[in-house]
C-alpha cells in the first residue's frame, strides 16, 4: 500500500539499509530514524569508513535503536542482527557498483536505490522535480534554474550535489519545486525517478574509475529521462555534443516518446537552431546575440548575450538550457528575462576575483577535465590569458587542450601531479 499524496512511498519500509555516512547518508539517516517502529522495521547502517564525523552519526542512531557497522565488510554482520535481509536499500552515490561493498548491500536487499530515488518517492505528488545532469556546466545550470524559478515567486530550491541533500529537503517540507543537481553515480541507481522536466547537457570522458567504461557512463547520464514519458515531461538536451545529439536523433524518430524535447543549439554550434537544421518541434539557441527558446509554438527571444554576467559560449549553453527548464515547468518569459540577467556568476567557475595593475585574475578551479577547460578557454580572446594547469591527473588525452592553449594563451603554468605531462 502506498501513501496517499507522495509520489511512491509505501506505507511500510520494511528493513531498511543505510549504506554510507556521506552527505547523502546522513540526510537519510535522519529521515528514517524517526520512522523506526512504524514505517521502519529495523534500521542499519553499513557507515564504511570510521571517520569523527561518521563516527558522531554512528553513535546518535545507535542511541536511536539503529544498528551500525564500519568497514568494508559490514553487510553480513547487519543482516544477522536485524535477523533477515533488506527489503530496500539507499546507497551513497560515492561507493562504485563495482566494490565488494556496493555488491553486498545489492545481494542482501531486495531493491536498491539511490538517495535522489528515495526522496523523489517520499515527497509530495504536487511537487515538480527538475533534474540536471551532463559532464560539465551541472552546478551552474542548477543555480541558474533555481534562481530564475525562485526569482518567479516559486517555493524552489536546489538540492542535491548543491545545496541540501534532496531527502533534507523533503523532509523540511518547504519546497515545491525541487531543481536536482544529479551525478552519473546517483543516476546509476535510479529506477523509478520520474521528474517532469530533465536537462541533459554534454556527455564527455570523465568518472571512468567509477563505471568503468564510457558506455556505462553514458547509459547513467540517459537514466535522468528514462522514466520522463510517465508523466508527459520535458527534456531539455544538449544538441551540440555528439553523444546527446545522437539521442535526439533516436527521440526523433521513436512513434512510442511521450516527453517534449527542446535541443540546445546543434551540430553547427549553440548560434545554430536544431528546429532549422533537422525539423525539431522545439529549440534553444543563439540567434545572433539573442538568446531564444522555441518551445509550444511560441517564439521566446530572452536577452542578449552581452547582458548576462555569466560570459563564455558555455555559460550561454548553461543559460539556455537552464530558460528552456524555467519555461517548461511555466515561468514567465519576462521573469525568466529578469532572472538571466541578475544571475552573477558562482564560485570557482568563471569567477572573476579581482584586479592588478590592469591584469584581471579569473576563478576556474571547477574546470577539472579537458572538456570544462576548453569552454573556458573559449571565454579569452587569442593570446590574452595565462592559465595554470594541473593537479590530479585522469590520464585523457591531451592533443585537443594543447591546440586551444596554443590558441588562446599568453603562457601556461604547469603544477601538481600532473604538470610534468601536461608541460611535455
Amino acid at each position: 500500500m502506498l501513501i496517499e499524496g507522495k509520489k511512491y512511498a509505501p506505507e511500510h519500509l520494511g528493513r531498511v539499509l543505510v549504506l554510507g555516512l556521506g552527505k547523502s547518508g546522513h540526510a537519510a539517516l535522519d529521515y528514517l530514524l524517526p520512522l523506526l517502529g512504524t514505517r521502519v522495521d529495523a534500521l542499519a547502517v553499513a557507515a564504511g569508513g570510521d571517520t569523527p564525523a561518521a563516527r558522531a552519526d554512528a553513535e546518535q542512531a545507535k542511541a536511536a535503536g539503529a544498528v551500525v557497522e564500519f568497514g568494508n565488510d559490514a553487510v553480513a554482520p547487519l543482516v544477522q542482527a536485524v535477523g533477515g535481509s533488506f527489503d530496500l536499500c539507499i546507497a551513497s552515490p560515492g561507493i562504485p557498483e563495482i566494490s565488494e561493498f556496493f555488491q553486498s548491500a545489492k545481494a542482501a536487499s531486495v531493491e536498491l536505490v539511490s538517495e535522489v530515488e528515495f526522496a523523489w518517492r517520499e515527497s509530495d505528488e504536487s511537487s515538480t522535480w527538475v533534474a540536471i545532469t551532463g559532464t560539465n556546466g551541472k552546478t551552474t545550470t542548477t543555480s541558474i534554474a533555481a534562481h530564475l524559478l525562485e526569482d518567479a515567486g516559486l517555493a524552489a530550491r536546489a538540492v542535491g550535489n548543491i545545496g541540501d541533500a534532496c531527502i533534507a529537503r523533503v523532509a523540511a517540507g518547504d519546497t515545491d519545486v525541487y531543481v536536482a543537481e544529479v551525478s552519473s553515480y546517483q543516476l546509476a541507481s535510479t529506477k523509478l525517478f520520474a521528474p517532469n522536466v530533465a536537462v541533459l547537457l554534454n556527455i564527455t570522458p570523465d568518472h571512468l574509475y567509477w563505471h568503468m567504461t564510457f558506455e556505462a557512463y553514458a547509459e547513467a547520464k540517459k537514466q535522468v529521462y528514462a522514466n520522463l514519458g510517465k508523466n508527459q515531461g520535458t527534456l531539455v538536451i544538449d544538441a551540440v555534443c555528439d553523444v546527446t545529439r545522437d539521442c535526439v536523433k533516436e527521440f526523433k524518430n521513436d512513434p512510442k516518446r511521450a516527453f517534449d524535447y527542446i535541443p540546445v543549439g546543434c551540430a553547427a554550434g549553440i548560434d545554430h537552431s536544431m528546429k532549422e537544421a533537422c525539423g525539431s518541434e522545439n529549440a534553444a539557441f543563439l540567434d545572433g546575440n539573442m538568446l531564444r527558446v522555441d518551445f509550444k509554438g511560441e517564439e521566446v527571444e530572452l536577452v542578449g548575450e552581452d547582458d548576462l554576467l555569466i560570459k563564455g559560449e558555455h555559460n550561454v549553453s548553461n543559460a539556455l538550457a537552464a530558460a528552456a527548464a524555467a519555461l517548461a515547468c511555466g515561468v514567465d518569459a519576462a521573469q525568466v528575462r529578469e532572472g538571466l540577467v541578475s544571475f552573477k556568476p558562482l564560485e570557482h567557475r568563471l569567477e572573476p576575483c579581482g584586479e592588478i595593475g590592469g591584469v584581471k585574475f579569473v576563478n576556474d578551479s571547477k574546470a577539472t577535465n579537458v572538456d570544462a577547460t576548453l569552454k573556458a578557454l573559449s571565454a579569452f580572446a587569442p593570446h590574452t590569458a595565462i592559465f595554470l594547469l594541473g593537479g590530479n591527473d585522469k590520464g585523457t588525452d591531451l592533443d585537443e587542450l594543447v591546440e586551444a592553449c596554443d590558441a588562446k594563451c599568453k603562457a601556461v603554468v604547469c603544477f601538481g601531479a600532473a604538470g610534468e605531462r601536461f608541460f611535455d
